[in-house]
């Protein structure tokens, strides 16, 4: 049987989809079957986070075409925007970077200067480790693996008011990532639709010797059932009265059929649903990139495709509320400027990110690239880090969020912010 302990982690409560851990339990099901259907929340500002696990290429997503060195160093995978080139030309920005020509979904936000890019964006500790770098950049500590909290779940804390919505901070992945971890009460969800689907489907029965979910909650002295477990028993009761299965993204949106759109999907779903929704978290795979990268076409192309399609059909999706939304992405570290013997790319430092939204200061790559000659790189092989990562991710906090303590949200960190937000 699955306790309530499978339930509590870190403050956050992950809810999977069907298929997983066996199912929600029939406690549950019976109390959100009893509970009272909460009702529209205030409108508030919502960051959504999306993690590119497996460490972007940020060279080949956002080319620093006039580089001789690169191209030197990469034959077969360097790219131009001159339209003579073999294969697809770069998008050319601004007569020094290109975008990667998958990413044509892109462009037209680029131009509307509600795009960012950040490039030479990194964390300074040096590790290639993909699980330390993801660890040291989702818990916002670069130099500290003894962090509890992630820098996102200490976003939902510095907000300055409570968290009277279950649906503030969810992720949309089949358990609560490292960002979430902490006292602020989190939610996963891998699959809203198969959830309310499963969720009518228990039976209606108690499996606790008490008089119901509602009432466990109410008795317990214990702050982190007591506060943790009400989040969630709400989270239930609005999962159950959506109507998950008809929705239509607006704006003629089309959404890829990847984990990604997906998951951005159902974001659009809470934030039209107004049912408090602050912090979203979402995940791309399948960005390591060691053999066989491809150039205009390959995974690598592919990734980005999807990775630009799903983002802008969520924007067009949901047109009404770009006020309030602001899209930033992330990976964990970059790859080498000299591509391998396998046409691929291994570990490197430095990559870029993407950031999204009305308040940002777009059609500008942000950041510093200098030439990529040999004596310029780290280690003598990979672009250096020129902007810590957490210089943008306390920037888009402050600026969208009105988060103004930085010390707080990053304890280790003291640096100028990087003009990504306009003021």
């Amino acid at each position: 049987m699955v306790t309530r302990r499978v339930f509590l982690k870190s403050g956050g409560l992950a809810l999977f989809g069907a298929g997983l851990m066996g199912g929600i339990p029939a406690f549950l099901a019976e109390a959100a079957a009893r509970g009272k259907i909460a009702g529209p929340y205030q409108k508030r500002k919502i960051m959504v986070c999306i993690f590119q696990r497996g460490a972007m290429d940020g060279l080949m997503a956002v080319t620093p075409f006039t580089d001789r060195y690169l191209a030197e160093a990469r034959p077969g995978l360097f790219m131009s925007p001159a339209k003579n080139a073999s294969g697809k030309p770069l998008i050319d920005l601004d007569g020094k970077f290109g975008l990667h020509p998958a990413m044509t979904a892109f462009e037209p936000l680029f131009r509307e200067k509600r795009l960012a890019i950040v490039h030479g964006i990194g964390s300074p500790n040096n590790t290639r480790s993909h699980f330390d770098a993801q660890d040291y950049m989702e818990s916002g500590t670069p130099f500290n693996k003894n962090t509890s909290s992630g820098w996102l779940n200490r976003v939902a804390g510095l907000m300055g008011h409570d968290a009277v919505s279950p649906f503030r901070s969810v992720s949309l992945t089949a358990s609560l990532p490292r960002s979430l971890y902490g006292d602020n009460p989190s939610v996963a969800i891998s699959n809203l639709r198969d959830f309310s689907i499963q969720m009518r489907g228990i039976p209606k029965a108690v499996n606790f010797a008490a008089e119901g979910f509602e009432d466990l909650y109410d008795q317990t002295t214990s702050d982190l059932i007591g506060q943790t477990g009400k989040e969630s028993f709400d989270a239930v009761k609005i999962l159950q009265k959506a109507d998950l299965q008809g929705y239509k993204p607006a704006g003629g949106a089309k959404y890829p059929g990847s984990s990604l759109g997906n998951s951005l999907k159902q974001t659009a779903q809470l934030i039209k649903m107004d049912v408090g929704l602050e912090i979203a978290f979402a995940e791309s795979n399948g960005w390591d990139t060691h053999l066989n990268q491809g150039r205009d076409t390959g995974i690598f192309a592919r990734n980005v495709e999807d990775l630009s399609n799903s983002i802008a059909a969520f924007w067009t999706d949901i047109e009404a509320y770009h006020d309030d939304v602001v899209v930033m992405t992330m990976t964990e570290f970059g790859r080498t400027v000299k591509q391998n013997g396998t046409a691929g790319t291994d570990h490197g430092r430095a990559s870029c990110n993407f950031i999204l939204g009305n308040d940002v200061n777009g059609g500008i790559v942000h950041g510093k690239v200098a030439p990529l000659a040999v004596e310029n790189l780290e280690d003598g092989r990979d672009m250096p880090v020129t902007t810590d990562f957490r210089a943008v991710f306390s920037e888009v906090a402050e600026r969208h969020l009105h988060i103004s303590d930085s010390e707080a949200l990053f304890p280790e960190w003291k640096g100028d912010k990087t003009g990504v937000m306009r003021r």
